[in-house]
């Protein structure tokens, strides 16, 4: 087998791996992540699984880091494409909206959150790396809109990007404790009386 063929099968593994652990962290959490059961899962010994990643928490880093590509992929790409402005920032609301339904049984990120955020260390930096990259493509998106003159221009993007997250945050929580439905509506409702109060 060629060095090019064995590096491919080593990644396709490594991929494999991170892709069963993501499905057990978004049900478990990261710290449901057990080497054993994981290594059971796709059929190697847990010293195979320990070949590719360093440590248990390189493990949990590389399927923190899977996560968040998943929802850049799915929320905040297809929003890119979207004009700037108001049209690019509700793509981002709306791909977050459904980000929330199609993984209202456990969003792995948010759960992180609740895992890391008393912390300290490699994990929890992860964490807040990820979000703050959410809350500055938000606030970022937000300030299209004010300079395209769609929003006030005394708004604060950063309030904006708060405010959101806010409001997403309550739309994960509500989604999985109450009716998903009547959650969306209401998450909708509280960002259009956002927005309404900060348009020109």
């Amino acid at each position: 087998m060629s060095n090019q063929a064995t590096i491919s099968k080593g990644a396709a593994t490594r991929d494999l791996i991170i892709d069963h652990a993501y499905a057990i962290a978004c049900r478990a959490g990261l710290e449901g992540v057990s080497i054993g059961d994981l290594a059971h899962a796709v059929g190697m010994s847990k010293s195979g699984v320990f070949a590719h990643f360093g440590s248990r928490e390189d493990l949990q880093l590389a399927v923190l880091e899977y996560a968040g590509r998943r929802f850049g992929e799915a929320v905040l790409m297809p929003a890119v494409r979207k004009p700037r402005g108001l049209a690019r920032l509700r793509a981002i609301v709306d791909g977050w909206f459904d980000w929330v339904r199609e993984n209202q049984h456990g969003c792995l990120i948010m759960g992180a959150v609740s895992e890391y955020d008393s912390r300290p260390g490699a994990l929890h930096d992860a964490v807040v790396a990820l979000i703050q990259r959410w809350r500055t493509d938000t606030a970022r998106a937000a300030q299209m809109a004010i300079d395209a003159g769609e929003l006030h221009a005394d708004a604060d993007p950063q309030q904006l990007s708060f405010e959101i997250f806010g409001i997403a945050l309550a739309l994960h929580q509500d989604t999985r404790l109450f009716d998903p439905k009547q959650a969306r509506s209401r998450a909708e409702h509280a960002v259009q009386r956002l927005l309404a109060a900060h348009s020109r």
